[in-house]
């Protein structure tokens, strides 16, 4: 059970640090091509298309995170008016609808990604398929996240951040 443990935590880790990279990837190109753009009267001819691949696959990664962090969107002002048994109840109605969302990211980011792989992005010549391949292994994540919600597992590995400045 530890190595399991330690398993699902390294690949956590590793696709915490990949949406990491594709964000701070993202501001480098932009950075860039504003500069270049604005300098020296020239764009480099692949920036603007790098830039939405990385948007696509920080944003959908992102939405994992985001689950993992409980930083989903939520009522509690409302919720809390209701018994500990019915909040109880409705967080397992919610674990399971966000399963249902991850299952379809997975079932829809696969066709799309399947779809895609005969075209190829203008300028990186890339396989159109790369950009939707992030909606499968987001759903996955959730899928994953979601379970161990159901099982009352805390999944939060920032909990000493905090909030604003």
């Amino acid at each position: 059970m530890n190595f399991i443990k330690k398993v699902c935590l390294f690949i956590d880790a590793v696709f915490e640090k990949f949406t990491l990279l594709s964000l701070v990837l993202l501001i480098f190109v932009v950075t860039t091509q504003v500069m270049t753009r604005k300098l020296l009267n020239f764009v480099f001819f692949w920036s603007e298309e790098v830039t939405l691949l990385l948007l696509a696959w920080f944003a959908f990664m992102a939405i994992a995170i985001g689950f993992r962090e409980y930083i989903h969107l939520g009522i509690d002002s409302f919720t809390n008016l209701f018994p500990k048994r019915f909040n109880k109840v409705l967080d397992k109605i919610i674990s399971a609808s966000t399963f249902a969302f991850g299952l379809y990211l997975v079932i829809q980011g696969w066709d799309f990604t399947v779809l895609m792989m005969d075209s190829t992005l203008p300028a990186t010549k890339l396989p159109s398929s790369v950009t939707y391949a992030a909606m499968p292994i987001t759903g996955i994540m959730i899928c994953g996240y979601s379970i161990l919600h159901f099982l009352n597992i805390n999944t939060s590995r920032h909990q000493d951040v905090e909030e604003g400045m």
